[in-house]
């Protein structure tokens, strides 16, 4: 029972993390950071393009190994599972925490949608970091 259940979460994470990625390409037309990002020096919009593209590559990564390998994962089977597991876990631990103490609360607090939006990406990202996690620690 307990192999089942940390599959199937870990490839629900993995088909998550495959979304977020392809969201993540849009992410700056999504949110209407066009003329924000025009403003920005030649150098800073290039590292905020190379940051997104390569953000975007390791969520696929982690998405496509997670697809590939989840009965691995699942079970603990070799030591490099573990490993990932951990490793992925910790990754999205810690964008949990910046999801809070990073960002400043003015961009959400008392604002209704970016208020329900902060909500959802702080369960999404710690659901990610539980099933990893759960993946190496039970």
């Amino acid at each position: 029972m307990k192999l089942v259940y940390h599959e199937e979460l870990l490839m629900a994470a993995a088909v998550g993390q495959l979304l977020i990625a392809v969201i993540n390409l849009k992410l700056d037309k999504i949110l209407h950071w066009e003329g924000e990002l025009n403003r920005l020096s030649k150098l800073l919009r290039e590292v905020f393009q190379v940051h997104k593209w390569f953000i975007t590559l390791t969520l696929i990564i982690f998405g496509l190994i997670t697809f590939r390998f989840s009965r691995d994962l699942a079970t603990g089977a070799y030591p490099m599972a573990n490993w990932f597991a951990a490793g992925v876990g910790a990754f999205w631990f810690l964008r949990t925490i910046f999801q809070w103490f990073f960002y400043s609360w003015e961009h959400w607090r008392g604002k209704g949608p970016e208020t329900v939006v902060h909500w959802i990406l702080t369960l999404v990202y710690g659901g990610f970091a539980t099933v990893y996690l759960a993946a190496v620690f039970t």
